[in-house]
């Protein structure tokens, strides 16, 4: 890719990434919706949401939920994460596949399964009644909430701080364990400290997750009005009886402000992370800590996590969807029934979303690794200025909730004149998904390209190709098998998205995602439990296609 190329590639994706955030931010300066013919500039709209109490409830209760989540899923992830990559704990090949499940399931469908399972009239809470005589919690509290979202934000702490104690050779640990130390105090004193700038960065992650948390707020707090930003943000259309677009784009701009800090935060962090690794990654081999009597205790606190936060959520979903009623005294055997599927194939909103989920998911998701190739390659061995940008730029969309990245994109669609006729068509809705993962999916393509050697594509400029022939005939073609992987975990990232698509719902353009939201609020459980279950289905599929293509790739 020759140098005009490279900067016309980055360009494009700066107005893409930028237009949507300036447009907000204008929007909230604004005395009324900006395609008005008359509008003027004001503070109106700040005044007013900072003089609703709804407003400062929300950002503390957001802020409260964000700290208590990372307190319970940092501690969790990285004990974790030594265990599974450190320890001779029974069962690790196993086990790991399955601790990264909560990432793959939609949080909305987490939720729908906790209701179901453990509410007031759930499954599991009927059975704990009827067993012991009393229930000891109660699901719609702000406490419950956190937990929740701590234990299910688990594999984000566990994902980084294990790559990372992969990359340290075990030299150390044996001198500790030679010294005396057991292997808890090796873990706290040697191990975990080793690669402490990765647990503060994924810290730092759990934190931000907490400020755009939707999901699990809508389905486990609105019953007992705890709000959160993204869920006032959600409301306040309602509140008000009219769409108020400039008290919404204050809220986006909180929200944003918030958010970039941290994002610049990570970023610190993570050059240290990879500092510190280059200095103690030595390629020494590692010998497993033997933990000894402690390995079943640890098995089974492992075991206890993935039952509460993977099977008992998901298997009380996918039952509630197969019975016709439950309750006290009601035998499961004699109610069970399909007809909430065949109920959920009579509406053609709800058939067309399952088919759009599908076609965003794999028509959608290879075009965006088609675009994320096409900007790595644009700063592919480019030492600029311009690549520097580029990295700053990657990151903004993630500074945006999906809800809020969403209502931006509704907005681009609907006020660019030439895009307006877009809008209420699926590549609204597949811009903004290829937006929201930006910076994901740029990782995903950019580990698969640094894979190859600078020499191979030396060789291609030495006899006379020029730098889009290499890119065409050399450096794509030897990464295709990496790309193949990229499209499958976007595919299953995009069929597991919910409220990026909320703000672009409309007839013809309805996904799974925003649907369970939409059924959610008119309280057709029977329906939400059927459509999350094909969704659950969806997703096992996706995911059994990753593990048989990644025995294939590595067999």
């Amino acid at each position: 890719m020759n140098r005009a190329t490279r900067i016309a590639v980055i360009v494009a994706m700066a107005i893409a990434v930028l237009a949507p955030i300036g447009l907000v931010v204008y929007q909230s300066f604004l005395d009324g919706p900006f395609f008005q013919p008359k509008i003027s500039f004001t503070l109106d709209a700040y005044e007013f949401v900072l003089d609703d109490e709804d407003f400062f409830d929300a950002l503390y209760n957001s802020a409260v939920i964000a700290l208590g989540m990372t307190l319970i899923a940092v501690p969790v992830g990285a004990l974790l994460a030594f265990l599974m990559t450190r320890t001779d704990l029974p069962g690790r090949r196993w086990i790991e596949p399955v601790i990264l499940v909560p990432m793959f399931v939609s949080s909305v469908v987490l939720a729908f399964g906790f209701v179901v399972s453990l509410g007031p009239a759930g499954f599991v809470t009927l059975w704990f009644k009827g067993v012991f005589g009393f229930v000891p919690w109660y699901l719609y509290s702000k406490t419950t909430l956190i937990v929740i979202a701590g234990l299910t934000h688990v594999p984000h702490v566990f994902l980084y701080t294990s790559s990372a104690l992969r990359s340290l050779g075990s030299d150390v640990e044996e001198a500790a364990r030679m010294t005396g130390a057991g292997p808890l105090r090796t873990a706290l004193t040697v191990s975990l400290p080793m690669v402490m700038p990765n647990i503060l960065y994924a810290a730092v992650l759990v934190f931000f997750l907490g400020f755009e948390l939707f999901g699990l707020p809508l389905v486990l707090g609105d019953p007992e009005g705890i709000l959160v930003l993204a869920t006032y943000l959600y409301k306040l259309t309602n509140k008000l009886g009219t769409p108020s677009y400039q008290l919404m784009a204050v809220v986006v701009v909180a929200i944003i402000c918030i958010a970039l800090p941290l994002v610049a935060l990570q970023r610190f962090l993570l050059r240290a992370a990879n500092r510190y690794v280059s200095v103690k990654g030595k390629a020494a081999a590692q010998k497993p800590v033997s933990i000894g009597v402690w390995r079943w205790p640890a098995a089974a606190m492992i075991a206890a996590w993935l039952l509460f936060t993977v099977v008992v959520p998901i298997s009380g979903l996918v039952l509630r969807a197969f019975v016709s009623s439950w309750g006290e005294g009601v035998n499961l055997l004699d109610v069970l029934t399909l007809a909430h599927f065949r109920e959920l194939m009579e509406f053609p909103n709800l058939t067309r979303g399952i088919v759009n989920t599908l076609l965003i998911a794999s028509v959608g998701g290879a075009l965006s690794v088609g675009v994320y190739t096409m900007l790595n390659l644009a700063a592919h061995r480019w030492q600029s200025g311009w690549t520097k940008l580029m990295d700053y730029l990657v990151l903004l969309p993630r500074a945006m909730p999906g809800l809020v990245a969403g209502l931006a994109i509704f907005w681009v669609f609907l006020f660019t004149p030439f895009l307006s006729p877009l809008r209420q068509t699926m590549i609204a809705i597949w811009v903004a998904y290829t937006l929201v993962w930006l910076a994901y999916g740029m990782r995903l393509v950019s580990g698969a390209l640094l894979q190859i050697g600078p020499e191979l594509e030396e060789a291609g400029r030495i006899v006379g190709a020029s730098p889009g022939r290499v890119s065409r005939d050399l450096t794509i073609p030897l990464v295709k098998v990496g790309l193949f992987s990229s499209w499958l975990l976007i595919f299953v990232t995009f069929m597991r998205e919910y409220s990026t698509g909320v703000y672009l719902l409309a007839p013809g353009t309805e996904v799974i995602g925003s649907l369970l939201v939409s059924l959610w609020g008119t309280g057709a459980v029977d329906l939400v439990t059927a459509l999350s279950t094909v969704n659950i289905a969806m997703i096992g599929g996706g995911l059994l296609l990753m593990s048989l293509f990644g025995k294939r790739s590595h067999g």
